[in-house]
């Protein structure tokens, strides 16, 4: 709260300041933006191989993407007043891409792929720097996917600075992206001065398998989701004792193989379990209270099941369709809720970043339709003022 207090009352002095304390490097207003140069400089050390996946995700997000524009709408009611519904783009997003501990190509692409579709006028991003370099991963990502700004910096500092707007850094109409738990908690206090996509919490797995799944395919999905970090969730649900027991052993098996065993099995003794359900609806009914980010259905008719699924940020049907697909290249986005929140929030979307905007227009047979309504409902709250300015525009009608 101190950070986003001192970045919104200082500018660019605290944003400075802080990221000289925290990321270790000095900025000043002429180079805490990335220039063309050292955009060109990041995109020249960007693998060719690295470069063409990216761009396969791209071009798959948003095929996907594509089917989700919202259009407005207009009627004539009865009464012969027109009501209708713009539907318009934000003017500025920002976009947070971690930089730390891990930094998340596929994220960036994910939040601003579509944005881009949805007509925002300029894409903002912010995103830490080692060195003083621009990630080439980080560079390609955002020249494939549209992004018109980029700023070295990051955490709570940032996400101040998209929020209230600097004397460099420009302010947005949204921030999306998730960062570490400073990023989150950012977020959460600038949230009302800007909107924002989400609160994300720490990523969460859960898998519903039956005696049909293989367990080395289900081990495998629920180390790949403990190695995010030590408070990642993987969690099979089975009504299969020997399927629970194949795949304990499967994780044991495979965790030696991996180079981040210890984040690994920090994460399954905290936030792991193997949990013995009576049957697979029964297993679903769990899912569905623990509401995760991502829902694997690894059984015998998974769109059979996926029938009874209320809760769930993105759900994976069959053996062969693993969370990684989702995370990278499939197309769909895996900026998600967590924590419960998949209850009643829904992945990022073109749909984040379009706002709704009313239109009213009543002729004057319409207004008299409907005055007398308007003017009594509002004497009923009090509001003589509001009554009056019907009242004043009836008696103007009636002497005409």
């Amino acid at each position: 709260s101190q950070i986003v207090h001192d970045v919104s009352v200082e500018g660019d002095e605290a944003l400075f300041r802080y990221t000289k304390q925290f990321d270790g490097h000095d900025l000043s207003a002429e180079t805490v933006e990335v220039t063309e140069e050292e955009k060109q400089e990041a995109l020249y050390r960007a693998k060719p191989e690295d470069r063409e996946v990216i761009e396969l995700a791209a071009r798959r997000i948003e095929e996907y993407h594509r089917h989700q524009f919202a259009q407005g709408w207009s009627m004539v009611d009865q009464e012969g007043a027109e009501l209708g519904q713009l539907v318009l783009p934000l003017q500025r997003a920002g976009i947070y891409a971690p930089g730390g501990k891990a930094f998340y190509p596929s994220t960036l692409l994910m939040a601003a792929i579509p944005a881009r579709l949805a007509g925002v006028r300029e894409i903002v991003l912010v995103s830490p720097v080692k060195g003083g370099k621009l990630n080439p991963l980080i560079a390609a990502s955002a020249e494939v996917a549209g992004v018109d700004r980029i700023f070295k910096i990051g955490g709570a500092q940032a996400i101040a600075a998209l929020a209230y707007g600097t004397q460099t850094v420009p302010r947005v109409d949204k921030i999306v992206g998730p960062g570490n738990a400073y990023v989150a908690a950012a977020k959460k206090l600038v949230f009302g001065q800007v909107a924002i996509d989400m609160i994300a919490g720490p990523s969460e797995v859960v898998i519903i398998a039956d005696e049909t799944a293989n367990p080395a395919f289900v081990a495998a999905d629920m180390l790949a989701q403990a190695e995010h970090d030590e408070m990642a969730a993987a969690i099979l649900l089975t009504p299969c004792t020997d399927l629970a027991d194949a795949v304990a052993a499967e994780i044991k098996k495979q965790l030696h193989t991996l180079p981040k065993k210890e984040i690994i099995q920090k994460s399954l003794l905290q936030c792991g379990a193997i949990l013995i359900t009576s049957d697979v609806f029964q297993a679903v009914e769990l899912a569905n209270l623990f509401a995760p980010e991502h829902l694997e259905l690894m059984v015998e008719n998974p769109k059979g099941s996926l029938g009874h699924v209320r809760n769930a940020g993105s759900v994976f049907l069959g053996s062969y369709t693993p969370e990684a697909l989702g995370d990278y290249i499939a197309g769909t986005n895996h900026i998600l809720p967590t924590e419960g929140t998949a209850r009643f929030s829904s992945p990022l979307g073109v749909y984040d970043f379009y706002k709704r905007m009313s239109v009213l227009s009543f002729p004057r047979e319409a207004f008299e339709k409907l005055s007398g309504a308007t003017s009594h409902f509002a004497r009923m709250e009090g509001l003589d003022a509001h009554a009056g300015s019907v009242d004043v525009r009836m008696k103007h009608s009636k002497k005409r």
